[in-house]
């Protein structure tokens, strides 16, 4: 049924309650950019301020005064490797690890020189604490605002998933790595080791390596990136080639690790909210006839 046409004396009424009804709009979006942008900001700063002290980032110059934690390396599994890890703030600051050789009673002993560490590579918190300040926020627009928590989220997922997402390497990048060079005594020719972190948890692979002979028959194909490489993964290097004989993986628990994950889940889910609200009001003023 068509609606009757209205009176030209309506349309002012029409006109004079949508006015009304975008004035208030605006009020109430000029809170949101004004107030709750900024109270978001300063809770997304407390949580990331915690998830730096679990970290424990220190002043430059003032490392050696964080409080070292030691861990155990372990598995259900198996006994080969064993070894304790010191962790000071970011930093695995020592590794004292002991190899039992396949196919022998020889035990290897190695430990990180002392002038080595390996960095959990969590900076990316201090890029969102800085982003997290957002400035004034007497002239932010609803666009600086939404590119404002693009910021943040990049910088909070690549946090996350530096604990979520172990990274993928070949071999030779394992057996060419710095991690290689860390090590007193030297790591032999036939081991390799990776440090990683998988949530709470910090893993390290060794792996023994054979030589291939040159005229052997065995089929040859490189392996590719992996987190973890399977025995019979094969490389080649400096014109030799390697086949990976036996793989022992070791892990210890951090719990503060698992605090950190959940800063980060909270701080994606605070920036998310914030920007639907915004797109709310953005999309009403982009769709709604005044």
């Amino acid at each position: 049924m068509l609606h009757p046409q209205r009176s030209l004396s309506e349309l002012p009424k029409m006109s004079a309650a949508s006015q009304v009804e975008r004035a208030v709009l605006e009020e109430e979006f000029n809170w949101l950019l004004k107030e709750e942008v900024h109270a978001v900001l300063k809770q997304l700063q407390e949580i990331l301020k915690e998830a730096s002290r679990r970290f424990s980032m220190p002043t430059p110059g003032l490392e050696s005064q964080l409080k070292q934690e030691n861990f155990i390396l372990g598995s259900s599994t198996m006994d080969q490797v064993k070894g304790v890890l010191t962790l000071q703030g970011e930093a695995l600051t020592q590794a004292d690890i002991n190899l039992k050789v396949a196919k022998s009673s020889q035990v290897l002993h190695f430990q990180f020189r002392e002038d080595k560490q390996w960095k959990l590579q969590q900076r990316h918190i201090g890029a969102q604490l800085d982003m997290a300040d957002g400035g004034s926020h007497n002239d932010r627009t609803a666009l600086f605002t939404l590119q404002l928590m693009d910021a943040v989220m990049l910088q909070l997922t690549r946090a996350r998933n530096r604990l979520t997402t172990p990274a993928s390497l070949t071999l030779p990048e394992l057996a060419t790595s710095g991690l290689m060079k860390m090590f007193t005594p030297p790591m032999p020719g036939d081991v390799m080791v990776n440090f990683y972190i998988n949530l709470s948890k910090l893993c390290l692979t060794v792996y023994q390596l054979h030589v291939l002979p040159p005229n052997t028959t065995k089929n040859f194909k490189p392996t590719g990136s992996s987190v973890l490489h399977n025995p019979g993964a094969m490389f080649e290097l400096n014109n030799n080639r390697f086949e990976v004989s036996h793989v022992h993986k070791v892990e210890c628990v951090v719990p503060w690790l698992s605090d950190t994950l959940v800063f980060f889940t909270i701080s994606l889910q605070l920036c998310q909210q914030l920007k639907d609200k915004i797109s709310v009001f953005s999309s009403f003023w982009n769709y709604r006839p005044f």
